[in-house]
């Protein structure tokens, strides 16, 4: 029985564990709670692994360019398509917020009001990318100052040459093991997939998705039309000329644990591991772009942001104009990069663009009570598109790098 198991392929089991998930939490109600701790242990258990899974395979990759000057090449087209994807998805977003007018109606007066964050500056988001502590960022899991510090590390390593090879061995051979740790947690994954899925059917449902039914058609339409248009259709078909249904088979796996933990960040170890392995993504790409891309590209965060400004808008009145929907992309844009990628992160993140168009922080307030009842269910739909966006940027990028293995992508896989 064991074996059977372990023949299935791993989405299968994936996918029937949120199947199954759905249908016993609906049947049991609140009383899924009691089973949340197997869902939270896979969360920490691939939480484990993303500090030092992106430490060492960032030093390896880095220290396999051979020439430092690569490193900036990869980098600027990383950061340029992140950036016009994400603006891509907000335009999506603020297209169908305008044409279906998801807030025209809406009576906000029996919301409980929530917390609103004060937008952290840009200045200080820049600055925290250098840690006054290397050890302390690994230790409290700061991915940018991660990346920042691996980066200085590769670099030097390289610039050393010979000198660095020991240190430069032990980080390949370190990333070559926490793949394999990380291969092995994702047999956890349908128990843990299962508990998550279970718990939220049984304490939320999906019925609360009704009270706002327009807000929700905007959100997974605009969800669907960015995977399948921007990601699958321009970036895959036409640009790179790859097989968009090769695409999404081979991130499928990274795709369902998104939609299980609504985490970027914990979904991160399955990411890499899908890229290299599914998609022929080389590691020097992997272990440079999808961490980065965990960290400050937000397709789906911005999308949704950006569709929830417009419904305050015209839930309180405010005629917007172009101008304004210029605002909107342009600071939408900004925060979604510095939205932390765990779930209901961007929430407390609506304010700052809520500002840019005269919304006050009180009846941004409003706002965020009257969505929380029914953000888990989005939130787990935006984190699919946030690790789309990811992993089709970076086979663009392996593509353009020279770092990409095209049969592994043509490649059939265990159905």
């Amino acid at each position: 029985m064991l074996g059977s198991w372990f023949e299935i392929a791993l989405w299968k089991r994936i996918l029937g564990a949120l199947v199954l998930g759905v249908i016993v939490g609906i049947a049991w109600g609140p009383g899924a709670e009691s089973i949340v701790w197997i869902g939270d242990l896979f969360v920490r258990l691939i939480r484990m692994v993303v500090v030092p899974l992106v430490f060492v395979t960032l030093i390896a990759g880095v220290v396999s360019m051979g020439d430092p000057t690569k490193l900036g090449s990869l980098g600027f087209k990383t950061l340029t398509i992140y950036m016009l994807t994400t603006l891509a998805a907000i335009i999506i977003g603020l297209t169908l917020a305008a044409v279906l007018q998801p807030g025209a109606g809406v009576d906000l007066s029996a919301a409980v009001p929530g917390q609103v964050q004060q937008a952290i500056p840009l200045s200080e988001r820049l600055m925290s990318i250098v840690p006054d502590n290397p050890i302390a960022a690994l230790a409290e899991g700061n991915i940018l100052a991660v990346i920042f510090f691996a980066l200085l590390v590769g670099v030097s390593l390289l610039a050393i040459r010979d000198k660095g090879r020991p240190v430069a061995d032990l980080m390949e051979s370190s990333g070559e093991m926490m793949l394999k740790i990380t291969q092995w947690v994702m047999e956890f994954a349908p128990f843990g997939v299962f508990a998550l899925i279970a718990r939220m059917a049984g304490t939320q449902g999906v019925s609360a998705l009704l009270d706002v039914l327009t807000l929700a058609v905007c959100v997974v339409v605009g969800s669907v039309v960015h995977l399948v248009v921007t990601q699958g259709f321009v970036v895959i078909r036409l640009m790179l000329g790859l097989s968009p249904l090769q695409f999404f088979r081979g991130a499928r796996d990274a795709m369902l644990v998104a939609f299980s933990t609504s985490s970027s960040s914990a979904t991160l170890p399955v990411t890499m591991a899908v890229a290299e392995k599914n998609l022929g993504i080389k590691p020097v790409v992997a272990s440079t772009v999808l961490p980065l891309g965990a960290t400050i590209n937000m397709d789906g965060t911005a999308l949704y942001v950006g569709v929830v400004s417009v419904f305050a808008a015209q839930a309180f009145g405010i005629d917007l104009s172009m101008t304004d929907y210029i605002l909107i992309a342009g600071s939408t844009t900004l925060v979604s990069v510095g939205t932390a990628g765990v779930p209901g992160a961007s929430l407390f993140l609506i304010a700052a663009v809520t500002e840019t168009i005269g919304i006050t922080p009180e009846q941004t307030a409003v706002v965020i009570g009257f969505i929380l009842s029914f953000d888990r269910p989005l939130d787990m739909l935006r984190t699919v598109v946030n690790i789309g966006g990811d992993l089709s940027v970076a086979t663009a990028v392996a593509n353009w790098e020279g770092e990409f293995d095209r049969e592994i992508y043509d490649r059939p896989l265990k159905d």
